[in-house]
């Protein structure tokens, strides 16, 4: 068969299959387990309909857990087809939450990426032993959030992405109170054998050359069983340069007049990074792959196991220091970030009488491991021990002879994450007029923590007991499960309108015990580390009054256990466990085929958790109130949708640095959130718009104290004798999230030759953000965002023009195209440091990229 007939066949073929499955717009897809296939069409098909027709993949979303029509889900959804995803080039988390307006970003200590949305966000979250995500990320029907930040999965071969917005906790449990993002893969497909292979050539301004291949496979291998393979390899190129730099800190203590130390003359240890500087040093290289099979045990039961497996390094630093220049920081260490991930996944569906009845369990392991460079730490204790001699005077960085070291810290640190999760769930058939879907939840993930700040040269008695060279250890065990019982239900009042009803009863069970801290003669470690270890009758070591010895057990390797408490004589892990109940209620009018509208009140929810800080008490959950109503229409080519809302967002939790730079969550008060919410597209004789903005208004409702406990309308409590006062006042605006983000792109394809020719453009914005929710820090007046300053806002713009001829594609593009400096966030290395770093997106990135398809 010549390749005109077969793409004639394919196209008519795919259309024959597609049109009775999805049925006439309005209605819901027929009921049955393989009622809907959204699987992609064959990858020639997608570029015959390129233009003509909206993408499929995007018309039929799974938000509700149930197969439907997006223009008929009564909440706010945008999703992100196979074709879209293609044609914008994106593989990362950053490059398709550019398209995504109601969500944002922040880049967490641990080195992942924190997700918000809708403006729930207060900054400083993403610490392993810190607050669960308030957004949550699905890889197909299996939650892959993790508290230290959203898996990178690499976007290839995925039929859609879906955003939804707003509380999803009566579905998707306690990490979706602000919103979940899905992530929904290509299943293996028995129409036929087909694959794809694409590879790409890229240079970056500023910095080196990177690209990628990647290729997938879809192969019926028997009658009933279909096997489909995606694997891809991709290196980024580095931008940012390491540039010379020193420290001499302080030596030689100068006195007063009464012989006291007063300061310092900066004559004592010097270092250069001169063994360490390059140019391009932020490279990363990602490989995976993933496997799946669809297994048809008979015309009702359907199983799908699939596995995949991702591997990914960051080398170097990946934010610049502004007073060294664009793209230029000073780093003191080669350092790196190396992690991968493995989840294995089993989803069973089938049919019981007429109910669709689904099982879907996933373990996911996930380990990590990095070194970085911790000067900046070093280089603000010099100056805040500037009047007592600087660091060096201290005496607690010697060697063993008693000589003064170099004090500069590094990091090696891992974290060992596992998931492992399972749901089922029962479905009525999807075109009665009352509909219900009833399922159960459990899910339990664990980790292993690591963190050992270290000085070389390091004196043993000066080091944490038992871990010569180590200033600082954290070595902890976590661990969260969750349990949950959910339904939902739908009534066709009449034709027209339908009310909808869901809850969830949740109990949530945390726990967390380890070591962290210094050892027990360091001299700034008193107060900390060793000499907090508990003793067998629950005191602690420091206790004057106990004579008591250390009690034994915890995590294995650590010199004792400073965070846990003693029970009847027994070690245990501290803990933080509830219950409670959240809902959803709807009401959908469809008053035509093509227009609806709808209102939802809804509310989420996040489990509370167990500080590390001995002298911070553990917090409470918060909460999510949404109150949303929104529309969505369809006019022949043209689709519209939009929402409106109202959110309160109770006591909710806030991350900061507190001393010693341990990580501090305490509640605050309450924060309102009003926005709106649009997008639209418009796809017809080969052209293709496409659009999306959001506005959030986010502000503190009511003052937060800078005691957690202090209930005072003004802060004006006194806490172990003293005064408190207002952290942040109300009408503060909450950080990271822009008020105004918008997309939009346009796409033109055409006839030329043998094959057709395209031209695309894409535009993002991104208005400005804070970066702290906190005002005064110190009850003096001292602002952490005079430091920070503000993310600033950026316009960035995307080109690409390409012809793709019979079964091969070719592209030319250029992302970036005014090498804006648009910024992904703004950080210092710890609580008291004042040196500034940004990380941006990437320069301007000139590139090639050619596809094969059989």
């Amino acid at each position: 068969m010549t390749t005109s007939r077969a793409l004639t066949v394919g196209l008519l073929a795919s259309t024959a299959l597609a049109t009775p499955a999805i049925a006439a717009p309005g209605q819901a897809p027929a009921s049955g387990t393989n009622a809907t296939d959204v699987t992609a069409p064959p990858p020639q098909v997608q570029t015959a309909q390129d233009g003509q027709v909206k993408d499929e993949t995007a018309i039929v979303i799974t938000a509700t857990k149930r197969e439907e029509f997006l223009q008929n889900v009564p909440q706010s959804v945008i999703a992100l087809g196979t074709r879209k995803l293609d044609q914008l080039n994106i593989s990362n988390f950053e490059q398709y939450t550019k398209q995504l307006p109601s969500v944002s970003f922040n880049y967490a200590q641990s080195g992942g990426t924190v997700v918000y949305m809708r403006g729930v966000a207060t900054g400083g979250d993403g610490n392993h032993s810190g607050a669960l995500p308030s957004v949550g990320v699905y890889l197909d029907e299996q939650p892959v959030t993790t508290i230290g930040g959203a898996l990178d999965v690499h976007i290839y071969d995925i039929a859609r992405i879906e955003s939804l917005a707003g509380p999803q906790g009566t579905l998707y449990g306690a990490s979706s109170e602000a919103g979940t993002i899905r992530i929904i893969t290509n299943k293996p497909d028995l129409s036929g054998t087909y694959g794809r292979v694409d590879g790409e050539i890229n240079k970056v301004a500023h910095g080196g050359t990177g690209g990628k291949v990647e290729g997938m496979i879809n192969v019926p291998i028997a009658r009933s069983i279909a096997f489909r393979g995606v694997a891809f390899w991709q290196r980024d190129a580095g931008y940012i340069d390491n540039v010379p730099d020193s420290r001499t800190y302080c030596g030689t203590p100068t006195f007063d007049s009464a012989g006291d130390i007063n300061g310092c003359i900066f004559n004592g240890i010097h270092v250069t990074n001169a063994a360490f500087v390059r140019n391009d040093i932020n490279t990363v290289t990602n490989y995976g792959g993933r496997a799946a099979l669809k297994i048809d045990l008979d015309d009702n039961w359907t199983v799908t196991p699939t596995i995949m497996h991702q591997y990914y390094k960051q080398d170097g630093f990946f934010a610049f220091d502004p007073a060294l220049g664009d793209l230029k920081d000073s780093r003191f260490r080669n350092e790196y970030r190396k992690q991968r991930f493995t989840q294995a996944a089993l989803t069973v569906q089938g049919k019981i009488w007429d109910f669709d009845l689904t099982y879907a369990g996933a373990y996911l392991d996930h380990p990590t491991y990095s070194l970085g460079d911790y000067t900046d730490y070093t280089d603000a204790y010099d100056q805040i021990y500037f009047t007592s001699g600087g660091i060096a005077n201290y005496q607690y960085y010697l060697d063993a002879a008693g000589n003064t070291i170099d004090p500069r810290q590094y990091i090696l640190g891992s974290e060992h994450f596992k998931k492992m999760s399972q749901e089922v769930r029962l479905a009525t058939p999807a075109d009665w007029r009352m509909r219900a879907i009833v399922g159960a939840f459990y899910q339990r993930q664990t980790n292993h923590i690591y963190q050992n700040y270290l000085v070389d040269n390091l004196a043993p008695s000066l080091s944490v007991n038992g871990w010569p060279g180590t200033i600082w250890l954290t070595l902890q065990d976590r661990k969260d499960k969750d349990y949950a019982l959910f339904g939902e239900a739908e009534f066709d009042l009449t034709p027209q309108l339908t009310l909808i009803a869901g809850g969830r009863y949740y109990k949530f069970d945390n726990t967390l015990i380890g070591f962290n801290g210094m050892g027990q003669n360091n001299p700034v470690g008193i107060t900390l580390g060793y000499n907090r270890c508990l003793t067998t009758s629950g005191a602690e070591l420091r206790d004057p009054t106990d004579n008591n010895p250390l009690i034994s057990g915890g995590v294995p390797g650590t010199p004792c256990t400073n965070v846990g408490q003693v029970v009847n004589g027994k070690l245990e892990p501290k803990r933080s466990e509830g219950t409670g109940f959240t809902h959803r209620l709807s009401a959908r009018w469809k008053p035509t085929k093509d227009l609806m509208f709808y209102a939802t009140w809804s509310r989420g929810f996040r489990p509370g958790g167990i500080n590390r800080q001995p002298t911070a008490p553990s917090y409470n959950p918060d909460y999510l109130y949404n109150l949303e109503a929104g529309w969505k229409t369809t006019l022949g080519p043209l689709t519209w949708n939009g929402a409106i809302y109202h959110q309160i967002w109770h006591g909710f939790q806030f991350a900061f640095l507190g001393a010693n730079s341990l990580t501090v969550i305490q509640n605050g008060r309450d924060a309102r959130i009003n926005g709106l919410e649009t997008d639209f597209s418009y796809t017809a004789r080969g052209l293709t718009l496409s659009a999306a903005a959001a506005y959030t208004d986010a502000k503190t409702k009511g003052a937060i104290c800078h005691s957690s406990i202090d209930t005072t309308a003004n802060c004006s409590a006194v806490i172990d004798g003293e005064q408190d006062y207002v952290v942040t006042p109300s009408g503060t605006r909450l950080p990271v999230t822009p008020k105004f983000k918008a997309t939009g792109t346009a796409r033109y394809t055409w006839p030329m030759g043998t094959g057709k020719a395209h031209v695309q453009g894409s535009i993002a914005y991104q208005g400005s953000a804070t970066v702290d929710v906190r005002q005064d820090i110190t009850g003096d007046g001292f602002n952490p965002n005079s430091i920070f300053g503000r993310v600033r806002s950026s316009t960035l713009v995307d080109l690409f023009a390409g012809y793709d001829w019979r079964n091969y594609s070719f592209e030319l593009f250029t992302t970036n195209v005014f090498d804006e400096r648009n910024e992904l966030a703004r950080i210092t290395a710890c609580g008291v440091c004042t040196r500034l770093h940004i990380i941006p997106g990437r320069p301007r990135t000139i590139g090639l990229r050619v596809g094969a398809k059989f």
